[in-house]
């Protein structure tokens, strides 16, 4: 075949991190230095697909029994190559991966692409050719996003809490130490509402924080120096993502949360990105999904963008 395929190990850590960085759809979830601060949880068996000595693609992956996953500890993945790789070398590359996982005895392969929305110049070449292997699509999930581009559709009862929130006094504030936030309001709300964890650990966003200082931030609202809510933002180069956001119970009385949320729409369309994502509305029920997070979203001016999950039998 055209392509050559291989597993990536330590040895071609600079080769990756160079590829990512001129990717036409990677983000920093992408580089090896976030990729692996879970190493110990996962058996990664991310490719390189390479042209002759080219790289041309790459997979970020990892193995469970007979199994590939586009990797369970990234929000999203999938094949990630340059801008000038036309379809039909895209469709090739994919051939060589699904040759590469047969005679790796790999029997199912499961793909989890980007949303649209991270790249709206495109990046749905392997749906079709997916589809034309006979992937199926395992599930569906509803991901909510902001279109900054867009006039904001922010409900007008929001915006009338904004308004009437704004004159409390309260502090916005850009933070360096997530002690405040993990600690005071996202562990302990967390474990109060869900019995849950949030999934990293105040020690894994620290590192990966000073790792990635432009991608990773936290914002906190205060009042009189109480932390009462926070969102932790991944930034990439078109979307804010909302990685994690909660607040204390008197931080529910003042709608603390929707207050920050509401000022870093504005900040981040400003700036001049192009959607705010904050992610899914997934729950275990009859419907799927939790219709007050579905309302609240909307109300904050989300429409709903699907994210496709599919799987594919290796024959």
């Amino acid at each position: 075949m055209k392509y050559t395929v291989k597993k990536y190990d330590q040895n071609d850590y600079q080769i990756w991190n160079d590829f990512i960085s001129q990717a036409k759809n990677a983000t920093f979830l992408f580089h090896r230095d976030f990729m692996e601060y879970h190493k110990d949880r996962f058996e990664d068996f991310s490719l390189l697909i390479f042209e002759e000595e080219k790289l041309r693609a790459v997979l970020p992956a990892n193995k469970k029994g007979n199994e590939i996953h586009s990797h369970q500890g990234l929000t999203y993945g999938g094949l990630v190559y340059l801008s000038k790789l036309n379809a039909e070398k895209v469709e090739a590359i994919l051939d060589s991966v699904l040759y590469f996982l047969k005679e790796n005895k790999i029997e199912t392969f499961y793909y989890k692409p980007i949303p649209d929305f991270y790249f709206p110049k495109g990046n749905r070449e392997m749906d079709f050719f997916l589809f034309k292997r006979n992937a199926i699509s395992e599930r569906k999930e509803m991901n909510l996003a902001v279109n900054l581009q867009s006039p904001l559709q922010i409900s007008k009862s929001k915006l009338k809490h904004f308004r009437r929130i704004e004159n409390l006094d309260l502090d916005v504030v850009e933070e360096q130490d997530f002690k405040p936030f993990w600690n005071e309001i996202l562990e302990p709300r967390l474990l109060e509402k869900f019995n849950a964890k949030p999934v990293h650990t105040k020690e894994e966003i620290t590192l990966l924080k000073q790792n990635f200082p432009q991608n990773i931030k936290q914002f906190s609202v205060y009042k009189n120096e109480e932390i009462i809510a926070g969102i932790t933002i991944f930034e990439t180069e078109n979307v804010v993502k909302s990685q994690y956001g909660a607040t204390s119970k008197i931080g529910e009385e003042f709608r603390a949360l929707d207050f920050l949320f509401i000022n870093l729409i504005h900040k981040y369309k400003r700036k001049g990105k192009q959607f705010f994502d904050m992610g899914i509305v997934n729950e275990e029920n009859e419907s799927g999904y939790s219709s007050g997070l579905l309302k609240q979203k909307e109300e904050l001016g989300c429409a709903v963008y699907n994210q496709d999950f599919y799987k594919i039998a290796i024959k």
